[in-house]
């Protein structure tokens, strides 16, 4: 177990904020994950426990694209709703994952309701 109060602290506002929100197969749970250099989303489905789809600033296509982090991060987020639409999935629920609804996670977001999800 890390003794980083920061980690812990995340840890315990991921946990506090799952206990609210599941995602299921026609509403899934848009979940981020941000480390200091790229971000990652995905939709999950909870009822099943299987992740559905996912994008992420590493993939070759985006880690191609010049910009800043939070660029990528409304590009990932365009990402994540062009495959949601692909499966035919229209509203998804948002999983910040314990961070500010602030800059790049906030951009997921954005980007993804730019590509046509609803969250």
């Amino acid at each position: 177990m890390s003794t980083d109060h920061k980690v812990i602290r995340r840890q315990k506002l991921r946990w506090r904020i799952r206990a609210k929100i599941s995602g299921t197969t026609q509403k899934p749970r848009l979940s981020v994950f941000r480390s200091n250099k790229d971000i990652y989303a995905q939709l999950i489905d909870d009822s099943t426990g299987v992740t559905i789809a996912s994008a992420n600033s590493r993939q070759k296509d985006l880690a191609a694209q010049k910009g800043t982090k939070v660029e990528k991060s409304v590009a990932v987020g365009r990402a994540i709703a062009e495959k949601a639409k692909s499966l035919g999935i229209e509203i998804a629920v948002f999983d910040r994952g314990g961070y500010l609804y602030h800059g790049r996670v906030k951009a997921v977001a954005d980007g993804a309701r730019e590509g046509g999800l609803k969250l």
